[in-house]
């Protein structure tokens, strides 16, 4: 079983940047398609951005599309996900994902690993 885990929530005002951090000990990492998914109140658990085994390919969901970044360093084993221009409507707990399959998937049920989350709440 691949572990992840996730840090760098937390409560920050409309406007400023975060970053949220996913390390693993997986060995194959490198193997893996990586992303972010993120669970609002009252809201399916959607995708935010996911990122190829190389990092050359990246995807992101139109709601955070210039706003967010996802990269990865296969040699510390580690994913970010950089948060600028935060507002309210980000408030949610993040989740960092990954799959073998070489293929990112837009669909929470493409993906076989998940951390546990970690919660990024912005308000006033």
């Amino acid at each position: 079983q691949v572990q992840l885990v996730e840090s760098g929530g937390g409560l920050v005002q409309p406007g400023d940047s975060l970053t949220l951090s996913c390390v693993t000990s997986e060995r194959d990492f490198g193997d893996y398609v990586v992303g972010w998914f993120r669970q609002r109140p009252d809201y399916e658990r959607e995708f935010v951005a996911g990122l190829s085994e190389s990092g050359d390919n990246s995807y992101y969901a139109d709601a955070v599309k210039g706003r967010f970044t996802v990269s990865r360093d296969n040699t510390r084993r580690t994913v970010l996900l950089q948060m600028t221009n935060l507002t309210p409507g980000d408030t949610a707990v993040y989740f960092c994902v990954a799959d073998r399959t070489g293929r990112v998937r837009f669909n929470r049920h493409g993906w076989d690993f998940w951390g546990q989350g970690t919660q990024v709440t912005v308000s006033a």
